[in-house]
């Protein structure tokens, strides 16, 4: 299950995994997507390593503050994740 994280202004939508225990290492997955004229771009990330599965469609510019954001919010990213997303009052 993903969790909505934040709608960035170009329409980067991110979005988090719930908690996944990988081999004792409790791991979260973060996803961005925006759509384009022909689909959509996305990428995702896997904390705590920061290790990127996939990007299609995102510049090395729109990757490096995708990766600043991560390292930024990660502690959100775990609290929302175990948490089961955020809790909107």
């Amino acid at each position: 299950m993903m969790y909505p994280y934040i709608t960035l202004a170009d329409e980067t939508e991110i979005t988090h995994s719930h908690m996944i225990d990988k081999d004792g290492v409790q791991t979260v997955e973060v996803h961005f997507e925006r759509p384009t004229e022909t689909g959509f771009a996305s990428a995702r990330c896997v904390l705590p390593s920061y290790q990127w599965k996939f990007n299609e469609g995102f510049s090395e510019k729109e990757m490096h503050f995708f990766n600043e954001l991560l390292h930024h919010n990660a502690h959100l990213f775990y609290r929302y994740a175990a948490q089961g997303g955020i809790h909107c009052a």
